[in-house]
């Protein structure tokens, strides 16, 4: 039976996005590369803008040092007022001083009163306060006025000191910070097309490439077009190249081997369900040869009996694994020790042969899918038995001891025999269908299909230990109940009488 699921319980709507995002990987790599070379834009402006200024700033110290040369060539030590205008109109400076031998001096006097100006301290600058220095000339009231102090070039004195203006300082900030942006823009521009074509052609194609070939072959995986053509590339690009290939050839391989076994598997399941027919007809002819009490018949009757149960255990189990997945188990606690002595029952276990010992109180309880453990332990106590009554030195008589251990959330079960343990040959396939048998005759699906069983309870079954002393399993439940209650003494004895 197929069930179908509404639309609505498969697919769920795509989260709203908080923010438009390209979903491209061109589009991405385009809208990055803008924001990096924009951001470098950035980075370059303020140390541009802060050597700009200072340089500025210094041309006018040097012609200020200039004018203090001309006036301590006049005998009187001082500047006429057509070379002190000249001067004013050259270096645009208020006032002019200089000192020198711890004096200073004011070599160009200013012609009219002044607000108080702010420092700008050419000869020590930090790296912040020169980075911040365009920026404060920007901001500063209209107006203002700049003190500028450096050391001399063409003359020997301590410093040099000028008065200007900052409006024209102000002025050329901004006509040169529009001629950057516009040169940064160009360049940034040109910079971030040169490095998104070379993204794009080398890593953005490649891997457009690579994602449409898999979303080709997930299509239609038999389509030679869907192949990946792998390139000479020795990079991680090549390297992805090269190992979707190989994928996408083991993918093949193996969906034309499932193919196959599909195909197998029907004409299988169809002789199996004939050969089951015959069985069951050839072993009611064998009851009723039995039902004539000839010698000779009864005699190689069971023979004939074993050899058809054991072809029909191998039908039955070849037919059971190949049905679907097997059902999510419904667990509930359930008591253990009686679970125990019903497995043990249908898997054969007796007093007077192979018995089954535990130290197990009869109010332990488990978390497990009642009808799910009984065929787990009922074929872990059956392989047992079987293993015992095949050894030759034995007699059919034996044992199978079980325990309950508790530990991270989890109930142990142990599981151990006496019997001559699991062949060295039969350990690496253990649990694997078709080739994990221990016995001659034996399909191999009996511990797969168990694992598979625990393994749905959130546990696991495993081989511990084994040797010629016998094989010690643990199976693992999830969980941890707790005890049935202890009897009430009292309802008891009412009961009683």
């Amino acid at each position: 039976m197929v069930e179908t699921v509404s639309p609505s319980e498969t697919e769920t709507a795509p989260p709203r996005k908080r923010f438009p995002w390209p979903g491209g990987l061109s589009a991405r790599l385009l809208l990055f590369t803008a924001i990096v070379v924009a951001l470098g834009g950035l980075l370059i402006v303020p140390p541009t803008l802060a050597a700009y200024e200072e340089q500025w700033l210094l041309d006018r110290v040097r012609a200020g040092e200039l004018a203090s040369t001309i006036a301590e060539s006049d005998p009187e030590l001082r500047v006429s007022d057509a070379v002190a205008n000249q001067m004013f109109d050259q270096a645009g400076a208020v006032t002019v001083a200089v000192q020198a031998e711890g004096a200073r001096r004011l070599v160009l006097p200013p012609k009219e009163p002044f607000k108080t100006p702010y420092l700008v301290d050419l000869r020590r600058q930090n790296p912040g306060s020169w980075l911040a220095a365009p920026f404060f000339t920007l901001t500063s009231p209209k107006g203002s006025m700049v003190r500028v102090m450096a050391e001399p070039r063409f003359r020997k004195a301590e410093f040099v000191e000028v008065v200007v203006p900052d409006a024209p300082l102000k002025a050329a900030l901004v006509e040169y910070f529009w001629r950057l942006a516009g040169v940064t823009i160009f360049i940034a521009a040109l910079a971030g097309l040169f490095v998104y074509a070379f993204l794009n052609i080398f890593l953005v194609r490649p891997m457009q490439r690579i994602t449409r070939a898999m979303e080709a072959f997930r299509g239609d995986p038999g389509d030679p077009e869907a192949r990946i053509a792998v390139s000479k590339r020795r990079d991680e690009i090549g390297r992805a190249e090269a190992e979707l290939d190989r994928m996408q050839a083991d993918l093949l391989a193996a969906l034309a081997s499932k193919a196959r076994l599909a195909a197998l598997g029907e004409a299988v399941a169809k002789i199996n369900h004939d050969l089951r027919n015959m069985l069951t007809s050839a072993q009611m002819a064998s009851d009723r040869l039995a039902a004539l009490g000839d010698p000779k018949v009864a005699q190689a009757l069971p023979r004939l009996e074993r050899a058809l149960d054991r072809a029909i255990t191998l039908a039955s189990d070849v037919m059971a694994y190949g049905k679907s997945k097997e059902p999510e188990p419904v667990t509930r606690i359930i008591p253990l020790r009686p679970a125990l002595e019903m497995a043990a029952e249908d898997a054969g276990l007796t007093a007077q042969g192979v018995g089954l010992e535990t130290v197990i109180g009869p109010r332990e309880q488990v978390l497990a899918d009642p009808d799910q453990l009984h065929r787990i332990l009922t074929n872990l106590f059956r392989n047992a038995r079987e293993a015992i009554e095949g050894a030759p030195d034995r007699g059919g008589k034996g044992k199978v001891f079980v325990e309950l251990r508790r530990a991270e959330g989890s109930s142990i079960l142990r599981l151990s025999d006496d019997g001559p343990g699991v062949p060295e040959r039969a350990r690496a396939n253990l649990f694997q269908p078709f080739v994990g048998s221990v016995r001659r005759g034996g399909t191999g699906l009996g511990l797969a299909i168990a694992r598979e069983l625990a393994q749905g309870h959130g546990g696991d079954l495993a081989l511990v230990e084994t040797g010629p002393g016998g094989s010690v399993f643990d199976l693992t439940l999830a969980g941890v109940p707790d005890p049935l209650p202890e009897p009430d003494d009292k309802a008891a004895d009412a009961s009683a009488t």
